[in-house]
């Protein structure tokens, strides 16, 4: 039993440690955000105000956009439409839609594709056989057709605003070695349902912090797979779109800046986005970031080290590169806790190290203090939006069995499959995903997510008898958090139930689908899916200080032009689940 006991605490204290390590690192790229934020403005402003000035608009390159797709049927359409809409030249731009569907989208897709044609968009509808690669591989193959010397791409949930290819424009004519230019998430349907609410604000502590400070501060950042620009010679140069990960997208950008190119993030772009609505597909969606992002860390972080890159820049990318290490450590400080306060904290001398080891817990505020300052840079009503902070924090705690499972699995090195996240089309609060089709099937995690529930409550029950209040926040929330994922994700497949049972997924079957559904009809124009919420008058008064002011027409007009926008929704009274 001592043997036992030396061990949980070992586990408790590495866990936490480590945990200090990656939390406190949110805060420090908050403050290499704003240290870096003004700077950054000014010299973007500039760069951009030299190219139109100097006349490059005789001289805009060709441009090819990729919009990779598999089995869409319902949001392919809004896809092409959008991409048709781009404001560039016709005779430079070309549109590839890579299709590796296997139902109805591909014939959505082809007379979608013959329409834009017939009105004199160059176009072109590419059905490859098989998914060799997946995503990775339908790139592979279109970069070796594309004309243009840019490449955009833009995933099937993406609504690219008008002005996306312009605005990226002035930067690389003026930096030889820019590989690319990446733009911000935006969300079409943040506020449908505390779900997607908080998801909304992870994603945009990682666009509206973490990715302006990485590159700002001369570090390692990663092109996001979506809603970007690259440079097809550097694609190239770099080795090409390689698929022995699930994250294409975060290996080329490290091999491109490994081999010596340079990329940009532009906070003020605006790409909205569907986000899940569905806890099955927010669980995909991550299992496979956080697969993709170690299988990625294993093949390239001895090259990283072995770089000419500072230590510092060394240190970031291998926290950037294994973030998903947070979530077996929270595992084993869940499983630690329990016999710890059971047997009296393994001897009594271990008992004054609660204190420190708890206040070491203190690190979780550096997340916390990101997503906060995330949302007061972004939006005007940013306040309004924090109501939605602590189902985040139950998110984030919850979904530790599923991505340790997938930590594990790119560790060693388990074949990878990709499941690709379900997209339904979900605008408003009118729309809704239940019996619709591409539906995933309940995870056997779920019963280990339910077992750590009534286990970290077992804890909070010896924690509260026994006195130990200063660990009792951190215990209610992981016990909360593996509540709240377990059985959202049970009673979101218990309404799926009368539909069709898709049972749980024992790794022999990733995604089961339904029967053929008919397209949605008519597309809405694209201003009713594009706008963004207006940023805070702080966030609007340095970008206009900064020659970078937001158009009034587009991607960041405020909600009060646009029902759809996300704000639109998103303080509604009643929330879906």
């Amino acid at each position: 039993m001592t043997f036992i006991l030396w061990m949980a605490g070992t586990f408790y204290l590495i866990g936490l440690c480590l945990l200090f390590l990656y939390g406190i690192n949110s805060a420090l790229l908050a403050f290499l955000y704003l240290r870096h934020k003004a700077a950054a403005l000014l010299r973007d402003r500039e760069l951009a105000a030299r190219f139109w000035e100097n006349g490059h608009r005789a001289q805009l390159p060709r441009v090819t956009v990729q919009l990779p797709i598999y089995n869409e049927r319902y949001v392919v359409e809004r896809l092409i439409d959008a991409a048709a809409r781009l404001d560039y030249p016709r005779h430079l731009l070309e549109i590839q839609v890579l299709d590796d569907s296997t139902d109805e989208t591909s014939s959505l897709a082809a007379a979608k594709v013959e329409q834009h044609r017939a009105a004199g968009i160059d176009i072109v509808h590419l059905h490859r056989s098989d998914r060799d690669g997946f995503k990775g591989g339908a790139l592979r193959e279109g970069l070796k057709r594309a004309k243009g010397e840019l490449i955009a791409i833009f995933d099937a949930d993406f609504v690219p605003p008008p002005s996306f290819i312009s605005a990226t424009l002035p930067f690389f004519p003026q930096d030889d070695r820019l590989c690319t230019v990446q733009g911000r998430w935006g969300h079409i349907n943040q506020g449908y349902s505390p779900l997607t609410a908080a998801q909304a604000i992870g994603i945009d502590g990682h666009f509206g912090i973490e990715q302006p400070a990485r590159a700002w501060s001369g570090l390692f950042m990663n092109f996001n797979g979506t809603a970007g620009i690259w440079r097809k010679a550097a694609i190239i140069e770099a080795g090409g779109w390689q698929t022995d990960t699930l994250t294409e997208d975060l290996d080329l950008s490290y091999r491109a800046q490994l081999a010596g190119w340079r990329m940009k993030f532009l906070p003020h772009l605006v790409c909205p986005a569907e986000i899940p609505a569905q806890l099955s597909g927010f669980r995909s969606q991550q299992h496979r970031w956080a697969k993709g992002s170690i299988q990625t860390a294993k093949k390239l972080l001895p090259r990283i080290f072995r770089s000419p890159a500072s230590a510092f820049a060394k240190y970031q990318a291998f926290l950037h590169m294994t973030h998903f290490f947070v979530h077996p450590l929270m595992i084993m400080v869940i499983l630690a806790t329990p016999p710890l306060l059971r047997w009296n904290w393994l001897l009594p001398g271990w008992r004054h190290l609660w204190a420190p080891l708890t206040f070491l817990s203190l690190a979780a505020v550096g997340p916390s203090t990101l997503y906060w300052y995330s949302q007061r840079e972004l939006y005007q009503n940013w306040r309004q939006r924090l109501r939605a902070m602590p189902f985040l924090m139950l998110l984030g705690t919850g979904i530790a069995v599923n991505n340790t499972k997938a930590v594990f699995e790119g560790l060693f090195g388990r074949r990878h499959h990709f499941v690709r996240t379900p997209k339904y089309r979900i605008e408003s609060q009118a729309d809704g995903w239940v019996g619709k089709g591409y539906r995933l099937p309940l995870p056997w995690t779920v019963l280990v997510e339910v077992g750590l529930f009534l286990y970290s409550g077992y804890g909070l029950f010896l924690a509260l008898e026994r006195g130990t209040y200063l660990i009792v926040p951190f215990i209610i929330l992981y016990t909360m958090g593996m509540g709240y994922v377990a059985f959202l994700g049970l009673w979101q497949a218990f309404r799926e139930a009368p539909h069709s049972y898709s049972g749980f997924n024992l790794g022999k079957k990733s995604i089961v689908g339904a029967a053929p559904v008919t397209s949605t009809g008519s597309v809405r124009s694209l201003s009713q899916v594009e706008a963004c919420p207006e940023p805070s008058r702080r966030a609007r008064a340095e970008l206009s200080r900064s020659g970078l002011a937001l158009p009034e027409d587009g991607a960041a007009s405020g909600a009060a032009t646009n029902p759809q926008c996300e704000t639109g929704n998103a303080h509604s009274k009643r929330w879906r689940a």
